[in-house]
């Protein structure tokens, strides 16, 4: 049975990325228990519109929690409090009436603020354009069962790039890392026929390149395991040192 309730909300604004940003507090009446977060940043935005305020600015795309852009920090959490779960499928039958609940970005150095709740994270394509792919001829796919590939072997490297880049392990780093993000990268590939004629220069080009982008490192803090919406393993950071290490001793 769904039901209505009253919602406080203290949402981070900010003009645009040199401009000071600071918390404003909205309260939001009539929430149905069945509305996802970003339909009742939807209702919120219908309010401020009518009232002649510019509507809070935030991200989205599929709002079917498969492509992670929604990504925002709600009561200081990543995404939200429930497990494996982006905030386009985060539902209000989670809130109580009267709750307050805290909206902010992504906050990271190397993922700027555009405006309000939207952050730049183009610095992941550019980590993914270094070297995460594979370089084949052109011409008609190859037939799918051309390389025989181990069941587990399979299984891994589909894990791994189950990654949706959404940024969510950047955020719940106490040191901005990415090394989850590039090391799933890494690791998909590095665990594939198709990705181990590269894999020496692959991962020293996107380490580098996770560097060059002011990504800070990894001290095994986890968060950032504990925050993906796909569940993405920190052995995957384990994979890329190890990776790194071979790649920079080996001839």
């Amino acid at each position: 049975m769904s039901h209505t309730m009253t919602i406080h909300l203290r949402v981070w604004r900010q003009a645009g990325p040199e401009a000071r940003g600071r918390f404003v507090a909205y309260t939001v009446r009539n929430v149905n228990s069945n509305m996802s977060f970003l339909e009742l940043l939807d209702v919120l935005n219908e309010k401020l519109i009518h009232n002649g305020d510019d509507p809070i600015e935030f991200d989205y795309d599929c709002r079917e929690g498969i492509c992670g852009s929604c990504g925002t920090v709600i009561d200081g959490v990543a995404h939200g409090p429930q497990r494996r779960t982006a905030v386009c499928q985060l539902h209000m039958r989670h809130y109580n009436d009267g709750d307050t609940i805290v909206v902010e970005p992504w906050r990271a150095t190397a993922f700027p603020v555009i405006r309000d709740l939207v952050t730049d994270r183009s610095a992941f394509d550019r980590i993914v354009e270094a070297g995460g792919y594979v370089s084949v001829d052109t011409g008609n796919a190859p037939d799918a069962n051309t390389i025989i590939i181990p069941k587990e072997e399979l299984e891994n490297a589909f894990d791994f790039a189950a990654c949706i880049g959404c940024g969510a392990c950047v955020a719940a780093c106490p040191n901005a890392s990415a090394s989850l993000f590039t090391g799933a990268k890494i690791a998909h590939l590095a665990g594939l026929p198709q990705g181990k004629p590269e894999r020496k220069e692959r991962v020293v080009a996107m380490v580098k390149q996770m560097q060059i982008e002011g990504f800070g490192d990894c001290s095994n803090h986890a968060e950032c395991e504990a925050v993906c919406p796909k569940g993405i393993s920190i052995s995957a950071i384990a994979i890329m040192r190890r990776e790194y290490i071979k790649a920079k001793i080996s001839p």
